[in-house]
């Protein structure tokens, strides 16, 4: 319920790196974690001058975060540290992905979309069980792809910092 967004981004932006283009990686050529494809197509959507994807900086990428993932998810309007959970693993494999997890946890209808009904279940639950619940599914659902050979190392990694990093902001708001 704080707004956790810029904190979150200099997390997102540390675990997502710089340009990378790895054949074994099916989102192809990605910087600062934006691939080449959601990239062009947010600048066409709203009449930006496409860069070349080894030139972008975070300046060009945070409004595509803030946009494409944590409004979407409604990261201010979840529980701090929750935001970052649910943000980061929304921006690893989908906002849907991230909501519908969330929303399994919290036995409310799991269709993606946040939405009020989400919010009023998530608020019966504390917040650090959940980011707790999160973890554990994430590194389940990572373990079952068929790439976790390649990036599986990478991915728990991530998973974990995000983990201790999102309960930082639980104690530090409570």
């Amino acid at each position: 319920m704080i707004g956790n967004f810029s904190q979150c981004m200099r997390w997102l932006l540390a675990h997502e790196g710089g340009y990378v283009d790895h054949p074994e990686d099916p989102g192809g050529e990605t910087n600062l974690g934006v691939t080449r494809k959601v990239y062009e197509n947010f600048c066409m959507a709203h009449d930006f001058v496409v860069k070349d994807m080894k030139e972008l900086t975070p300046e060009d990428v945070t409004p595509i975060y803030k946009k494409n993932y944590w409004d979407e998810i409604r990261g201010n309007d979840l529980p701090s540290g929750l935001d970052w959970s649910v943000f980061d693993w929304a921006v690893n494999s989908g906002p849907g992905r991230s909501a519908r997890c969330l929303q399994n946890i919290v036995n409310a209808r799991a269709d993606g979309d946040i939405g009020p009904m989400t919010l009023a279940a998530i608020a019966q639950f504390d917040a650090a069980n959940l980011i707790d619940n999160m973890h554990s599914r994430r590194q389940k659902f990572y373990e079952k792809l068929k790439t976790f050979e390649h990036f599986g190392a990478g991915w728990t990694r991530r998973n974990d910092e995000t983990k201790e990093q999102a309960h930082s902001l639980v104690l530090r708001f409570s």
